[in-house]
């Protein structure tokens, strides 16, 4: 993985720097394997994040970090506010050049005696953990993420047991090399300059290692060319010397704490790779940056929150898209029994014809062959019979099978009526998901567990979770206007019946799922309305498409018919204009 030990050393060089001897003032954990930490220090806050997410486990000083504080806690930050709120950071060590750091907390007690905790943080992809432990006793208090022998056979992290580290890995560490021990080392394994560097050394990673065995191949490129020495006997490895001469080159810097912290970049200027040295070996656009921590969250950002909002809004489209097939069938079950309904008229008269002829028939008989009066030439036709019954039962059975499809049909047709509601509804939710961060999910699971779609979360203790308050995001035309765009359905409906004004101009696109926009102003400029008909159009089911139309009327002509489902409007005296979505203009009105 890119966050090895080499990139954990140059972060705890600068964590020294920064925030050891502050105090930490809040902590939070806005998701379940996340923690951010604010430290006061030399007049500066800086805020810590530290997440033991299995795909992107990291830590490093932020700025942008988007994680949304639940209303309640989660029980691993309320036990780390009691030990670690209003201490001092004491010290941050990394231990053998691996991927773990130690955080050590100073802090008053309860008797007002001074104590000192320990946040074990192990960056190690899905084994990633975060350990509170007491350092005297090596007594785990608890762990951000709860280990068994059920798990892991080697250690269990859980409340009260003794804390064991993760397995050694018999590596050495490159800062305790010399030549001789290299070369020693080289010549009992052979094996690629890569997988050597990876199974020798802690804290490299193969990241690094494919950079050194590449710098080794442009130096001997180089020397040949040159014709400074000659080739080694088979004529393709580079000697031994030659190695250690760049994995020498390679840490006498890092010795000094001397770090260049690199980003990598593809021609759509992604991410690719990043690292605490040059990478060379990494085709892109090359970024250097003056501090690991920034060139880490450029790196983590957009993967980390796609990630986190892929695997949540994954597990509510896959219970929606059910859903949807459900209803699908369901309309077409409804569909079915009313073209079957097409046939009552045949037990009408059949139950008539077999009245007609009753002299003619006895109970027993499992068939009756009558004159059919009721067709031009009158054939003769066989009506089935139940040889149970008496032909009369037989007619009024008849004739109660036509009342029962007759009164079905009108219920077949509302059923079908409110499935396809329910339909459109569904397919709104969809969409908004499609454009919905975190706290965007959090209001739609909230509205799909009151529609009784999605189970009631709850939290410890049993009671239901606190609410969030309902906040549509807000942009800035270019005209200084406020518009409003509602990013689910609880916060279309709060925006367009509680928060807009009589006066206020509303907009949608029109017969496609999207989002409520509202202009809040009585005089609205022709840009300022064209560039809220695009944010209608980017946050709706046509985001893709081009000449969208939008309606737009004022909130006075917009009403919530009763009993309709979240989101759902009516409105009138409405006028459409045509825009093609543009998100470069979404993020010129956002910021």
């Amino acid at each position: 993985m890119a966050l090895d030990g080499i990139v954990l050393r140059a972060l705890t060089h600068e964590l020294n720097q920064t925030i050891v001897g502050g105090r930490v003032d809040k902590i939070y954990q806005p998701l379940p394997r996340d923690l951010l930490l604010i430290v006061r220090n030399q007049g500066r806050n800086y805020r810590l994040l530290i997440s033991a997410n299995p795909a992107f486990p990291r830590i490093y000083l932020t700025e942008r970090y988007k994680g949304q504080n639940p209303a309640e806690p989660p029980m691993f930050c309320m036990l780390l506010r009691k030990h670690f709120e209003g201490g001092r950071i004491t010290g941050i060590q990394q231990v053998d050049n691996e991927r773990i750091l130690r955080i050590q907390v100073e802090n008053r007690d309860e008797l007002g005696d001074v104590t000192e905790k320990q946040l074990v943080v192990e960056i190690m992809g899905r084994h990633s953990n975060m350990i509170l432990i007491d350092p005297e006793t090596q007594r785990i208090l608890d762990g951000i993420v709860h280990v068994n022998f059920g798990t892991s056979r080697h250690r269990e992290v859980l409340p009260g047991r003794q804390y064991v580290a993760p397995p050694e890995q018999d590596k050495i560490s490159p800062f305790q090399e010399t030549k001789s021990g290299f070369l020693a080392k080289r010549k009992e394994n052979p094996s690629p300059f890569e997988k050597f560097l990876v199974n020798t050394y802690s804290g490299v990673s193969p990241l690094i290692g494919r950079e050194l065995a590449y710098r080794v191949e442009q130096n001997d490129l180089a020397d040949h060319a040159e014709r400074t020495e000659p080739e080694t006997a088979n004529g393709s490895a580079p000697a031994p010397h030659k190695e250690w001469q760049i994995f020498e080159h390679f840490i006498e810097p890092l010795k000094q704490r001397k770090y260049t912290p690199t980003l990598v970049l593809d021609q759509s200027d992604k991410p690719k790779a990043f690292s605490a040295i040059p990478l060379a070996h990494v085709p892109g656009i090359v970024q250097q940056w003056g501090s690991i921590s920034a060139c880490m969250e450029q790196f983590y950002e957009e993967k980390s929150w796609r990630d986190t909002l892929r695997q949540k809004a994954g597990d509510i489209e896959r219970i929606l898209e059910t859903e949807l097939e459900k209803d699908r069938n369901k309309i077409a079950k409804f569909k079915e029994n009313i073209e079957e309904s097409s046939e009552a008229d045949k037990y009408r008269i059949w139950g008539e014809l077999l009245t007609a002829s009753l002299h003619q028939l006895e109970k027993g008989q499992t068939e009756a062959r009558v004159i059919n009066f009721y067709e031009e030439d009158m054939p003769e036709i066989a009506i089935p019979l139940d040889p149970q019954l008496s032909p009369q039962e037989n007619a009024q059975a008849y004739f109660k099978k036509y009342n029962k499809v007759k009164k079905s049909v009108p219920i077949l047709e509302e059923q079908i009526r409110q499935t396809e509601d329910r339909i459109v509804y569904l397919e709104s939710v969809l969409q908004m998901i499609s454009t919905a961060d975190l706290s965007d999910l959090e209001e739609i699971r909230e509205e799909l567990e009151q529609e009784g779609i999605l189970k009631p979360t709850k939290k410890p203790g049993g009671h239901r979770k606190k609410q969030a308050a309902i906040q549509p995001e807000r942009f800035r035309s270019s005209d200084g206007i406020d518009i409003f765009v509602g990013k689910n359905n609880k916060q279309n409906d709060y925006l367009t019946m509680k928060l807009a004004h009589s006066a206020d101009t509303w907009l949608h696109t029109k017969d496609i799922p999207g989002s409520h926009v509202v202009i809040r102003s009585k005089e609205v400029p022709e840009t300022t309305l064209l560039e809220a008909a695009q944010l209608a159009a980017y946050f709706s089911k046509a985001r893709e498409s081009s000449h969208v139309p939008v309606d737009y009327t004022l909130i006075k002509h917009v009403w919530k018919p009763n009993g309709a489902k979240p989101g759902m409007v009516l409105y009138e005296a409405q006028k459409t204009l045509y825009v093609t979505p543009d998100r470069s203009i979404l993020e010129r009105l956002k910021s």
